[in-house]
C-alpha cells in the first residue's frame, strides 16, 4: 500500500493539518485553488456516482430510471450502446440493481442456489464508491442464503435465518448484481434466477411492524458529465452527498481543510456568492485536478506502472489514495475489486500509440495463454470520448470465453482477434471485433481471476497495429 501512495507523485493529495472551519470569503485565491483541486479529486467519484443513481432511483422521467429505493430491478438482457448512464458497462452479464436507503432499517437480500458453473455476484458499493462487500460465486459460493445489509447507525443484531451482516459506512448503498449469460438461448435461465433474487426490509423479513418512517430526502439535481468537470456547483452537490456519509476518522483533518472553502458536512457552498477572484480560483483548481488526473493516467496507467485494480476496493485497500479512486470512477465507475475481477485495459498499442479505427489491429493469444480465470473472460470495445459501447452492424460489442467454440484457431492452436472498422475478410469475421472510425479503447475482463493473473505471472498480450 505504501508503494501505491508513493507512486502518486505530483498527483497525490496534500492534506494539511487540521484547521478550524471558516468562510470561503476568507481564503486567499491560492488557497482556494489548492483546496478546490484536492476536493475535486476527492469528490468526483461521489458526485458522478450520485449522477448515475439519481437517474436510476430518483428521476422517474429519466430513460435510465430503474425503480424506487429498496426495490429490486432485473434487466434480463446485456447492455448495448443505448445504455448511456454508466461509462464502460460490461455486456457479458445481465444486471440487477438495488438502490438501498438504509436510514430507517436494514435490508435482507436473499439469493437462490445458482447452478454450478454459472458465475454471479452482488457487489456492494457505498457512496464513496468503495466496494465494501461481495456475495456470489467467489465470495460466498453458489448456494442459497440471506444476508443483512445495515447502515452506519443501525445497532441491532443478526436475526435467525441470516448468514451474515454486511455493514455500510454510508446511508445509501448501490448493490449491483451480475448473472452470467452463456449465449442468447440462455436468457430464460437468467430470468428464472433473477426471479428468485429477493430484497426485503428487515421488519418485513421478520414479519414485524415497520419502524417509523424517516424524512423524505429532497434530492438535489445532479450535474451533467461535462459540467461535473468545470462547474463550481460540483461542491454544492458534494456537500449534499456528504450529509449521508459520516466522516471517517482518517479524514477529519482533510474535512477540516475543505471546510475553509465551505466544503463538507453541514456546509453551504454557494458559487454565486463567491467573490469573482475566489470563484476563478475554484474553477482553476478544478482544472488542476483534471490535469493531475491526465498526468496520472499517462504516467501510471498507460505505462502499466499501475493497474485498473488500483482504483477499486475497500477503504482499507485504497488507503486514502484519492487519485486512484478518481481514476477508477472516471475510467470505469463501479469496477470490481481485483479479487473479483481485473481489467487489463488497452488505451495504446504495442508502439504506445493511441487506438483509432483508422488503423487495423490484432490481438493474439498464444497456445495455452488465454486469460486464466475461474469464471470467464471478455474483451470489450468502447468508443471515445463517451466510453460507451460502439454500435455496429454485427451488434458485437465484445469477444468472450463463451464464444471460444465459434472462434477460428490459428495453425498452432492460438487465437488471433481482429480489431478494425471494416470487415477483415473471409475466414476472419468470426474473430472480428468491430471498431469505430475514430478513437476507441478496449477493456479485458477477467472474472474471478486465477493467481497467475493476480500475481502478474500471466500478462495480457500486446495489441499489434497492422496499418
Amino acid at each position: 500500500m505504501n508503494r501505491r501512495q508513493t507512486l502518486l507523485g505530483a498527483s497525490a493529495l496534500l492534506i494539511s493539518p487540521s484547521v478550524a472551519p471558516g468562510s470561503a470569503r476568507a481564503v486567499t485565491p491560492d488557497e482556494a485553488r489548492a483546496i478546490a483541486r484536492d476536493a475535486t479529486i476527492y469528490g468526483f467519484p461521489l458526485v458522478d456516482s450520485y449522477r448515475i443513481q439519481h437517474s436510476y432511483f430518483v428521476d422517474r422521467g429519466n430513460p435510465e430510471f430503474k425503480s424506487s429505493w429498496n426495490t429490486l430491478t432485473n434487466t434480463a438482457r446485456v447492455y448495448t450502446p443505448q445504455d448511456k448512464a454508466i461509462q464502460t458497462p460490461n455486456s457479458d452479464t445481465p444486471y440487477s440493481f438495488v438502490g438501498a436507503d438504509l436510514r430507517a432499517e436494514p435490508l435482507v437480500l436473499t439469493v437462490p442456489a445458482v447452478d454450478k458453473g454459472r458465475y454471479y455476484s452482488l457487489q456492494f458499493i457505498d457512496m464513496y464508491t468503495f466496494n465494501f462487500a461481495y456475495v456470489g460465486s467467489r465470495a460466498t459460493g453458489n448456494g442459497a442464503g440471506s444476508y443483512l445489509l445495515a447502515g452506519p447507525r443501525w445497532k441491532g443484531t443478526a436475526p435467525k435465518g441470516v448468514k451474515s451482516v454486511i455493514r455500510s459506512e454510508t446511508d445509501f448503498v448501490f448493490v449491483l448484481y451480475r448473472t452470467q449469460l452463456f449465449n442468447a438461448d440462455d436468457i430464460e435461465n437468467i430470468k428464472r434466477i433473477q426471479a428468485d433474487y429477493k430484497v426485503q426490509a428487515l421488519a418485513q423479513f421478520l414479519g414485524q411492524p415497520a419502524p417509523a418512517a424517516v424524512p423524505a430526502v429532497d434530492f438535489i439535481k445532479p450535474l451533467g458529465t461535462a459540467q461535473e468537470r468545470t462547474s463550481p456547483d460540483f461542491f454544492a452537490i458534494l456537500n449534499f452527498i456528504l450529509r449521508f456519509c459520516p466522516t471517517h476518522p482518517s479524514e477529519q483533518a482533510l474535512m477540516a481543510r475543505f471546510a475553509k472553502l465551505d466544503i463538507g458536512v453541514g456546509k453551504t457552498f454557494d458559487a454565486k456568492a463567491l467573490p469573482a477572484e475566489t470563484r476563478k480560483a475554484v474553477e482553476d483548481g478544478m482544472a488542476d485536478a483534471w490535469k493531475a488526473f491526465g498526468e496520472y493516467k499517462a504516467t501510471q496507467l498507460d505505462t502499466g506502472k499501475r493497474t485498473s485494480g488500483s482504483g477499486f476496493g475497500t477503504r482499507a485497500f485504497l488507503k486514502n489514495d484519492y487519485m486512484s479512486r478518481m481514476a477508477g470512477a472516471a475510467l470505469g465507475i463501479y469496477g470490481n475489486s481485483q479479487d473479483e475481477a481485473i481489467y487489463p485495459v488497452y488505451f495504446v498499442d504495442s508502439a504506445k500509440q493511441k487506438l483509432d479505427g483508422a488503423h487495423r489491429y490484432t490481438l493474439r493469444f498464444a497456445p495455452g495463454q488465454l486469460p486464466p480465470v475461474n469464471a470467464f473472460w471478455s474483451l470489450t470495445l468502447y468508443e471515445l470520448p463517451a466510453s460507451l459501447l460502439f454500435a455496429n452492424p454485427l451488434n458485437r460489442y465484445l469477444i468472450n470465453s463463451p464464444m471460444l467454440p465459434t472462434l477460428k484457431r490459428d495453425a498452432d492452436g492460438g487465437i488471433t482477434l481482429h480489431i478494425q472498422n471494416e470487415a477483415p475478410g473471409t475466414g476472419k469475421e468470426a474473430n472480428w471485433l468491430p471498431a469505430p472510425k475514430g478513437p476507441f479503447f478496449m477493456a479485458m475482463r477477467l472474472y474471478w481471476p486465477k493467481p497467475e493473473a493476480l500475481k502478474g505471472t500471466w500478462k495480457a498480450p500486446a495489441l499489434q497495429r497492422l496499418t
